[in-house]
């Protein structure tokens, strides 16, 4: 009974020294508001190089922002991720800062020596498009896609995407079928239906020769300009020739669900059905649905992981699960649920104020080449935002 009476006393003391006073509690900080003040962080630190020759934030080097040049492969997604922002705030600021970022591009229309003009033209003027109806960046669009198919192979149905050098013909990546989307935007602008083909007959041929039995993908196929041959099987970044590296599935799965939103054919959905099981299913995928580096690379406490692949991954599910029913959809978007929660939190988010304002953490570009290792990339952090507007969309 004494114990009882002090309970009371305590709370008779707790409200009364509340009375008059309105007790708050914290609200807790959206997603969408930490990712907009760390991208105002990197948006201050690049502000230094944006008159120089490498004014696009694409890493960390050494502890310090690492910046490229407009010419970089990564040089679209830092204007792409602005747009990003303004399409999840629609703060003016953030419209105005991409727009300035994605006119430093400008010339990268008339490049005809790389295949990743979608990345470059399509992440940056392509994404303006879809808040400003603008001439002049239709006109850049048109320009690109037939900068990007100069480097088509007709006898070999594919885009060639590196250079001739000594270890290859023709080499196309899978990374290629990220490329696709701006041409299908360049017939709708244009009428001109060549883009369309080119990019259905590039498709096509990744689709028949670039996968595997279970639908895993190699990353480098060298082709025979001529008669179609595939010549090699390799890979660039992966772990060996035959394994599957992470990203590369990632752009395969997000590649052929383009195809089939473009063209509504069920042999593409079939074969992002495909790819999504493969991923999902895989048994050295870990419990936080981050994948390694290389879904075949040898598994130690020191193997890294790639946040990047897990963001496209999670974008990437979002849409499919709008193109399908039932258990399926379902399935989905879980799996792209589940992954933007755990890349909404440690170990990947970073703090606000850290990581030199790049949103994740943990992602490989390179390991072969020791480059790009556990470290922020400005594409991780395209795709994260690109899913969190997905998943945002799917809630309404």
């Amino acid at each position: 009974m004494k114990n009882f009476n002090l309970y009371l006393v305590l709370i008779i003391l707790f409200f009364g020294s509340c009375k008059d006073k309105k007790v708050e509690f914290e609200k807790p900080i959206s997603i969408i508001d930490k990712v907009s003040e760390q991208y105002e962080y990197l948006y201050e630190n690049a502000i230094p190089f944006v008159d120089t020759d490498k004014p696009m934030p694409r890493t960390i080097v050494n502890g310090k922002l690492h910046t490229v040049g407009v010419y970089d492969w990564t040089s679209g997604f830092h204007p792409g991720s602005m747009w990003n922002l303004y399409g999840l705030t629609k703060n003016e600021e953030w419209k105005n800062r991409a727009t300035y970022y994605t006119k430093l591009l400008d010339t990268i229309q008339y490049w005809e020596g790389t295949h990743d003009l979608g990345f470059m033209i399509g992440d940056s003027y392509g994404n303006a498009l879809k808040y400003v109806n603008n001439e002049d960046y239709k006109k850049v669009m048109v320009q690109a896609a037939k900068s990007l198919s100069s480097r088509f192979k007709p006898k070999a149905g594919i885009i060639q995407s590196w250079e001739t050098n000594d270890r290859w013909k023709c080499p196309v990546i899978i990374d290629n079928m990220m490329n696709l989307e701006m041409l299908f935007e360049a017939t709708k602008i244009s009428g001109d239906s060549t883009f369309y083909d080119i990019a259905v007959t590039h498709a096509d041929t990744t689709m028949a020769k670039h996968f595997r039995k279970d639908y895993s993908s190699y990353h480098v196929l060298d082709y025979d300009t001529e008669t179609g041959e595939v010549l090699k099987r390799n890979t660039a970044q992966g772990y060996q020739d035959e394994s599957a590296w992470a990203r590369g599935q990632a752009w395969g799965l997000y590649g052929f669900i383009v195809m089939y939103r473009e063209t509504k054919k069920p042999k593409y959905l079939n074969q992002a059905k495909k790819i999504a099981g493969f991923i999902m299913n895989h048994p050295n995928l870990p419990e936080d649905r981050v994948p390694y580096w290389d879904y075949n690379a040898p598994i130690t406490a020191q193997t890294p992981r790639d946040a990047s692949a897990a963001a496209i991954t999670a974008s990437a599910l979002y849409e499919l699960s709008t193109y399908v029913e039932g258990d399926l959809k379902l399935a989905f978007k879980d799996e792209a649920t589940t992954i933007v929660e755990t890349l909404s939190k440690e170990p990947y988010l970073a703090e606000v104020g850290t990581n030199e304002g790049y949103l994740l953490k943990h992602s490989t570009g390179h390991l072969p080449n020791d480059s790009e290792i556990n470290v922020p990339i400005n594409y991780a952090d395209y795709y994260f935002l690109e899913a969190l507007m997905r998943q945002r969309e799917m809630v309404k």
